[in-house]
């Protein structure tokens, strides 16, 4: 539901606003009230508008094919970072609501995940092990997104070092026409090949659909709304 600042509206939240100051809790008016009357993102401006601050602003508009998918796949790694910025080991690891499990340090853990088995594992052929699932524990990248400063720095590291490392395999792809195996349809190939054209479009679908979840999350613990 989108608030607008109507008159009823704003009546409503400076009511709300004396109740809690009788209260005596001044964090939790402050970030009702701004939820009361605004939808408005509040990271980079004060306005809802576009920032020169933000750095996914400014990008390449007029690119080639490789160019915009590149750019497009970084500026959703960015929304990650950014939506994740100034929180602490708690905040990390609190989930949505029950039965869910999710939390933003299970999706920073999940996305390393993904973008191991896709890049490093799919399409360069390296064998290595998953980072945080196994065969006998599946979701591991969310059930141990636990609160400890260790986990949420080695998550980051991870998911770093994978976005890293795709970020230098698309570089030096000779083509977006190369292919990767996908025998068991890990990846919704259908069991197949597929290009690596098709592989940057998944992980911008990827990240886009968790980025969604990202926004909730960041909002449910100290109500902030990014770009």
């Amino acid at each position: 539901m989108l608030f607008t600042e109507t008159p009823d509206v704003i009546a409503a939240a400076r009511h709300l606003r004396c109740q809690l100051i009788r209260c005596g809790q001044p964090c939790a008016l402050r970030m009702i009230v701004a939820m009361a009357t605004t939808r408005r993102a509040d990271m980079f401006t004060a306005d809802g508008k576009p920032s020169d601050d933000d750095p996914r602003e400014n990008g390449p508009m007029l690119g080639d094919e490789r160019t915009t998918l590149v750019e497009s796949l970084r500026c959703q790694r960015l929304t990650l970072e950014m939506k994740c910025a100034g929180l602490d080991a708690e905040a990390m690891a609190r989930r949505s609501v029950e039965p869910s499990t999710m939390s933003l340090l299970g999706l920073v853990r999940h996305l390393a995940e993904v973008e191991r088995a896709t890049f490093r594992v799919m399409m360069s052929g390296q064998d290595v092990p998953r980072l945080f699932c196994s065969g006998t524990d599946r979701d591991g990248d969310f059930d141990g997104a636990v609160p400890d400063p260790q986990v949420v720095a080695e998550a980051w590291d991870a998911w770093r070092a994978e976005a890293d490392f795709a970020t230098r395999f698309v570089a030096e792809a000779p083509s977006l026409d190369i292919i990767g195996d996908d025998p068991l349809n890990q990846h919704g190939s259908g069991g197949g090949s597929m290009s690596l054209r098709q592989v940057l479009v998944g992980m911008i679908e990827e990240y886009a659909r968790h980025m969604g979840h990202v926004d909730l999350l960041r909002e449910r613990i100290d109500g902030r709304l990014g770009q």
